[in-house]
């Protein structure tokens, strides 16, 4: 009980936290791009944590600068773009950077290491630390600099993929507590996960997603398939990040990433959703509406 408590004090406040700063649009949402940062590097954190109790992995110095890096670049031109016009270079030399640092990793491998017994686990573990809680999540910067008919279109954008992560998972939570006591246990990796909370995950998601295409019709164009569709999409990228998060967490040993948010855990416990389904918002936004 003290938990749920925690969970809905939680929710209650940091949701209206969340769409405040996601309304901030000085200087090219540069407060968002600080607490992607801040959060990368917490969330990379947390992960060294867990994979290391089991794992052998690269310097924790050495990765978390890497990290920062990352998303330091989205903090550089978000100031930048108020002087240059430079969105697609920003979007390439991300992904070009997390390139570059994947063959540091190897480098570092191939000229640091005193023996190479475990050198494919500290490649392999290492570049998915960077990648997972860091260039994946650099896609909520992405969003951050999307623009249509040269206006930036950003605020409706973030509110509606972070809408779409907290419903679908506030309400797969709801109808798991009413309804889903007799259906549980459906994934070994979340045992306590039930049906009725992954109806209810898909329905908080496509109800969320049919809000936002009537509040932002200019933006979200044609038929109102695409968003459903975007939805469905989202929510199951949505449940896998967080049933992928679990399995790395029973491979590790540990209940809770880290212990920084009360009713939910670590950081990484509360933006695994977001970290799988912000990549895939951003590439189906690109297809279906050409932003």
């Amino acid at each position: 009980m003290n938990k749920t408590i925690s969970r809905l004090l939680t929710f209650a406040i940091g949701l209206p936290l969340v769409l405040f700063l996601l309304w901030l649009p000085y200087i090219n949402h540069l407060s968002l791009h600080i607490v992607v940062l801040v959060l990368s590097l917490l969330a990379a954190n947390e992960m060294y944590n867990m994979l290391s109790l089991k794992s052998e992995l690269q310097p924790k110095g050495f990765l978390l600068t890497l990290c920062g890096i990352l998303s330091l670049i989205s903090v550089i031109f978000s100031i930048g773009k108020a002087f240059f016009n430079w969105t697609r270079i920003q979007n390439e030399l991300i992904t070009f950077a997390f390139i570059i640092e994947f063959l540091l990793i190897l480098i570092a491998e191939v000229f640091t290491s005193k023996d190479f017994e475990f050198s494919a686990s500290r490649i392999a573990q290492s570049s998915f630390l960077v990648l997972y809680t860091t260039f994946l999540f650099t896609f909520i910067s992405r969003l951050a600099f999307v623009e249509k008919d040269g206006k930036s279109i950003a605020t409706p954008l973030l509110i509606t993929v972070i809408a779409l992560c907290c419903m679908s998972d506030s309400i797969a939570w709801l109808f798991g507590i009413l309804l889903g006591k007799n259906n549980r246990g459906i994934f070994k990796a979340s045992p306590n996960k039930s049906i009725a909370g992954f109806i209810g995950a898909f329905i908080g998601s496509i109800a969320t997603g049919i809000l936002c295409f009537y509040i932002w019709r200019d933006i979200y164009t044609g038929s109102i398939i695409k968003m459903i569709l975007i939805s469905i999409f989202c929510t199951i990228s949505s449940i896998v990040g967080d049933l992928a998060e679990s399995v790395l967490k029973r491979s590790t040993g540990v209940k809770d990433s880290g212990s920084i948010i009360p009713g939910r855990g670590g950081v990484l416990d509360s933006i695994d959703s977001i970290i799988m389904t912000a990549p895939l918002f951003y590439g189906l936004i690109k297809i279906f509406y050409g932003f």
